[in-house]
């Protein structure tokens, strides 16, 4: 998840992370989404005082670290995802170039689609993103149909992950 406006970094403001959670709900998510075709898989929580999200599990640290942040912009994303709820879904680097300013490392990578599916907590508000990146064309409605399915089973572990509580505390997202 990034945005085409803002720093044209991935830790444009980093700041140091207490927690690097690898927790068995992080990681079995991770694991199940794997086995349907993911290849780049993160978290993100939403730290609203900083105006940022924090991915608090990442696939791939070497290129989007446990403590990375980007701009939290209200844009379009943000409310497709964030305040609608909805799945953000680019089946093509063209579809997600006008909204991720990380999407010359994306492709680079050899990924060529993105699905950004919200974690909604059980007071309706949306805490965080689940962000599963994979090949071209890669997310077909039985496909969304299937992540959907694994977000939703392991959603009561995910939203009660340590890592995933204390950014919410630390930063003031949703449901603090």
């Amino acid at each position: 998840m990034g945005h085409r406006s803002g720093p044209q970094s991935l830790d444009s403001r980093p700041r140091a992370w207490p927690y690097h959670s690898m927790s068995a709900a992080f990681t079995a998510l991770h694991q199940d989404c794997a086995a349907l075709g993911t290849r780049l898989f993160t978290i993100t929580s939403h730290d609203l005082g900083a105006g940022l999200f924090r991915r608090v599990y990442t696939s791939h640290p070497q290129e989007y670290p446990t403590h990375g942040t980007k701009p939290l912009l209200r844009d379009a994303w943000y409310d497709l995802c964030i305040t609608r709820a909805q799945a953000f879904i680019a089946n093509t680097p063209d579809a997600f170039a006008t909204v991720f300013f990380d999407h010359a490392l994306i492709t680079s990578m050899g990924l060529g689609s993105a699905a950004n599916l919200p974690l909604v907590a059980a007071d309706g508000t949306v805490p965080g993103t689940v962000n599963l990146l994979a090949e071209a064309h890669h997310f077909t409605p039985a496909r969304l149909a299937a992540y959907t399915t694994l977000i939703d089973r392991h959603r009561p572990a995910l939203l009660q992950d340590p890592g995933f509580i204390l950014a919410q505390i630390l930063h003031g997202g949703p449901g603090v």
